[in-house]
């Protein structure tokens, strides 16, 4: 298991407009650590995921930071020689271009002590929790933490990928919810060659995940919900808070 922050020097964010860049440049750079593709993409790619720090302008995103973990040992060996000059895609097709070779590397401590049985958390990348139940009119979706099964649809998708079982309990902030009743947010994924835009609704709020400290640290090192390598659903520390 291992993760690490990507972390670019503060006047010098890299700009993007969609998501899929990033995980197109991180994708090059564990291959250049010397990962196969198969390993990072596709339908048999190992367990990993990334979340992007930053900030949204109106025309481009701005990332500070990038997160990467994986609880893999095969790819956390890769993870540990990811080379920053590496993490670089460009894209004839927008135009899009983003360039991590001055970021420094960080090692994100585990932060799940012996025994320890929860978590403080804020989400770092909005977590995507699609709907079972298909209807072309309801969105796919979930846009409200409270109306979701959070329990039940992460341990159900870490006890997939993992090949074992996974008892989470995660329950919202629910004084922050009733603050902050809009906690949804669309994230541009990707642009077609027609022009069209793929977008994914995330949400994003304070959390306590409840747990074993096996399954505590797999949420860690995985993310949680669905589309982690894709920049979603990756977890930091309430006490830190969304920061560097």
């Amino acid at each position: 298991m291992y993760r690490i922050r990507l972390s670019l020097p503060k006047k010098a964010p890299a700009s993007y407009r969609n998501l899929d860049i990033i995980h197109d440049s991180l994708v090059q750079a564990w291959i250049e650590a010397g990962a196969v593709p198969e390993s990072v993409v596709g339908r048999q790619a190992g367990i990993w995921h990334f979340g992007v720090l930053g900030w949204r302008s109106k025309r481009e995103n701005y990332a500070h930071t990038v997160v990467v973990g994986t609880p893999d040992q095969k790819l956390s060996s890769f993870l540990k020689k990811m080379n920053p000059s590496a993490a670089c895609y460009s894209r004839a097709l927008t135009a899009e271009q983003v360039d991590f070779s001055a970021a420094q590397i960080l090692e994100d401590p585990d932060p799940v002590g012996p025994g320890q049985t929860a978590l403080g958390l804020v989400l770092l990348s909005p977590i995507a929790i699609s709907r079972q139940a298909r209807d072309k009119n309801v969105p796919r979706w979930h846009t409200q933490l409270s109306e979701a099964d959070l329990s039940l649809a992460v341990s159900h998708r870490l006890s997939r990928l993992a090949g074992r079982h996974v008892n989470l309990k995660i329950s919202p902030d629910h004084l922050y919810l009733r603050a902050h009743p809009k906690h949804d947010t669309l994230v541009q994924t990707k642009e077609m060659k027609n022009g069209k835009r793929a977008f994914v609704i995330g949400m994003r709020a304070p959390l306590v995940i409840q747990g074993s400290d096996e399954d505590l640290r797999l949420a860690w090192y995985a993310g949680i919900g669905e589309k982690n390598r894709n920049g979603f659903g990756c977890i930091g520390l309430a006490e830190r808070g969304i920061g560097r």
